[in-house]
This record gives C-alpha cells, structure tokens and sequence, in this order.
C-alpha cells in the first residue's frame, strides 16, 4: 500500500521534523503539514485517455503535551483531497485521533490507519500494478500501538467494530500486526492481517445482483526486506491473502503476490526499476495473472518539491502502455 505523505507526518507526532511549526512552548507542540500532487496521468485500464489528475491534496495537524518526564499526550487531524473524478470526491477528514507517547512505545485511539497501510516496498509512483492488498487499512473505532527501539520494532492495530459501508447488519472487525528488526543496512518485517465482514468489490463474484459490494473475510501475511547500500537501494517482497465471500464460503479468491524493486540516488536524482508479480486463483471465476514493469526518475528540486517521470507496463490482456508525470509540493 502506498503511505501518503500526510500519514508520514502525523505518524511522527511528538518528534515531527515535517511541516510548519505553529507553536512551541514549555514543551507543548503544535504543527502542521501539507501536500499538493498534479500529475498527467495514463494508467493501464484499456481505452482510457491520458488526463491532469489531481492524485494528492493533504493537510494535517498533530500536536505534542507533555504529561510528566517520561510521557506525552499526542493527537492529529488530517484532511484530504479528492479528485472529483474518484469515488470519494471532495475533501475527508481522514485521521482524528488521540494517545499516548513514552519509553513504551505509542499507542493511539480513534480515525487512524492500520499498521498494514505500511506495507509494501515498491519503488513505484503509480505504475506498480497489484501487490498485496488487504483492502481496508483504515477506520474510526481503531486502537494502534506501536514500539520501536532502533534494532527490532513491532506494532499491532485492531478495527473493533464498524458497520461496513453497504450498511447492513454485518459488522467489520480486523486485526493485524508487524515484527521487524533492523541489522545494519538490511531491514526485515512480516506483516499479518485478519478481517471479517471487510465491503469489497475487489472481484466480480463478491458483488450482489446489483453490483453493489459485499462482505468478505480476508486472512492474509506479507514479507518484506530492505537492504541499503550507499547510493544503492534493493527491496523485495512476498504476500499471500486469501479472500472469501462471508455469504457463500465456496467463493473465495487465493491471490500471491512478489515485488522486486530498486533505486540509485545521485545527488539531487533517483533512478528506480521495479516489477510486480500478482497471481490470483479461483474455483468460482476465471482471473488472469498480471506481471508489471516500470521505471521512474524523480528530481528534488528542493527538500519540499520534486518533479518526476514514470512508464510502466502489464501484461494484463488489452492494457494500455502506462505512463506518469508529476510534481509534488509540500511543507
């Protein structure tokens, strides 16, 4: 999945280096950080036109109190932007939370992503193709605790109960967690994931006579690893995620997914390269495998501005040749 910069940022409430700082005193801090993303954008879905797409408009605030020596209170907002030609047009209040911060750890309550909104180790910007997907990473009865002491960190976050958008009398609820530990320059987690009654229209057999989303179970692991090397960066993945109609259990999907992705810095430039491997099987429908390629280049023009460039292909039958130019300003 792909952490936005506005998650980033609130995510390092207590400590941020990212954004405005609003105000400090006696320990008490208030910031706030933004993002604006235009690209020109054409994807892979055959017959579509090339388009200005407004791919990212965020703005958050978090602050930091101290309770005593040894711990913090911490909260954010944050809002986003949608492009009106997305589902979800118009601007949402995407993270509302408040917490805790110590020698513990974090731990936070409230409208916030889940810990597997972190995974994934593509280098892409938008032509990556399917990886893992868990299909919902976010919600607003969340409880989130995270701890990390420089070597091994870990973390555990659990939706305990929301009605699922189709508005039924299904309610979701999902757990999921990450170990990791950090030796040298190679980085090593495992990501698990576990919900019931999660809205999906992931797939053509779990949607009703209408089309309209149903609900469905999904179990499902990811491994990751980093390796950093000077200049260089390597990283690669494997996941697994078995998706299942909670209705009519003999429809169900088992998808694996791979990742192989690197990256060369100079200077001011990043070249990446990167490919995506996603297999999904069914008894119930026929769903056909996709193997995607893509390359970028991007360019800090600053520490709070970059422009960049992308192709990418699928050999998904009918697949348009992708490609991607944009630019992103933030503070």
């Amino acid at each position: 999945m792909k952490k936005t910069l506005l998650a980033l940022a609130v995510l390092a409430a207590g400590s941020a280096q990212a954004g405005v700082n609003l105000y400090d005193s006696e320990g008490v801090l208030v910031d706030v950080a933004g993002a604006a993303e235009v690209q020109y954008f054409q994807g892979y879905a055959a017959n579509s036109d090339a388009a200005f797409r407004l791919d990212d408009g965020d703005l958050a605030f978090s602050t930091t109190v101290p309770v005593s020596n040894n711990l913090n209170a911490i909260a954010a907002m944050a809002f986003k932007f949608e492009d009106a030609g997305k589902s979800e047009a118009g601007v949402k209040n995407d993270e509302l939370w408040v917490g805790f911060q110590g020698d513990f750890g974090t731990v936070t309550f409230g409208r916030q992503y889940l810990i597997a909104d972190d995974s994934g180790i593509g280098k892409d910007i938008e032509l990556g193709g399917d990886g893992i997907d868990f299909v919902q990473a976010q919600g607003d009865q969340t409880i989130k605790y995270v701890f990390d002491n420089g070597q091994f960190y870990a973390g555990v976050s659990a939706l305990l109960k929301e009605t699922n958008p189709k508005g039924n009398a299904d309610e979701t609820k999902i757990i999921d967690g990450r170990l990791g530990a950090r030796f040298g320059d190679l980085d090593a987690r495992v990501y698990l994931y576990s919900g019931d009654d999660v809205s999906s229209d992931k797939f053509d057999i779990f949607k009703d006579a209408k089309g309209e989303k149903q609900a469905i179970d999904i179990d499902g692991a990811q491994l990751e690893a980093e390796y950093i090397m000077g200049a260089y960066a390597f990283a690669a993945s494997f996941g697994q995620v078995d998706y299942e109609l909670a209705a009519d259990t003999s429809k169900k999907v088992e998808a694996d997914t791979a990742a192989l992705a690197g990256s060369y810095t100079m200077d001011k430039t990043t070249f990446a390269l990167g490919y995506t491997y996603w297999s999904p099987e069914s008894s119930a429908m026929t769903v056909e495998d996709a193997n995607v390629f893509y390359g970028n280049v991007t360019q800090q023009l600053h520490s709070n501005v970059k422009v960049y460039g992308e192709i990418g292909y699928s050999d998904v039958d009918d697949a348009e040749f992708g490609y991607v130019a944009g630019m992103e300003v933030s503070f």
